[in-house]
């Protein structure tokens, strides 16, 4: 695995902002947390599982909650790894507790925002230091970030 760059600087004040902006559009969203928002995590799951068993030739493992996929071909997930629901799909790299705590956070958000949670995760686009899903699921734990950079 490659080192993590430093982020440029600024980065904490640009990822809180993006955290406020993200919670201030969260007050005009209907159905978070509800059984509605469960029933996309449930279909996220699903559409995870089918993912993962058509193209994982590692492992299935249920760990941290999540059901992890790996020996997923490199073009089917976008970095380390993706969580669909209630699955995180990676490739062969190992699966660190601190990777799982970060994917576990997305996994709730799922939970949270359902159905939506593909359309806001893309509209907050693909820088993680912009990204608020990111942001919040840890970007420490994710690998976006040294620890240090933190301190």
């Amino acid at each position: 695995m490659s080192p993590i760059p430093d982020p440029p600087a600024g980065w904490r004040e640009t990822a809180d902002r993006a955290v406020a902006r993200g919670r201030r559009v969260d007050r005009f969203l209907p159905f978070l947390d509800s059984p509605l928002s469960h029933a996309g995590y449930v279909w996220g799951t699903t559409v995870g599982w089918i993912w993962g068993s058509i193209w994982s030739t590692g492992r299935v493992e249920r760990r941290a909650g999540l059901w992890v996929f790996r020996g997923m071909p490199r073009w089917a997930f976008r970095r380390g790894g993706v969580c669909v629901g209630g699955c995180y799909l990676t490739g062969d790299d190992r699966v660190t507790d601190r990777v799982l705590a970060h994917e576990a956070v997305h996994a709730r958000q799922w939970r949270r925002y359902g159905f939506l949670m593909p359309l806001l995760y893309l509209l907050a686009g693909r820088d993680p230091l912009r990204n608020r899903f990111e942001i919040e699921a840890g970007l420490e734990d994710g690998n976006y970030v040294p620890r240090r950079a933190n301190r």
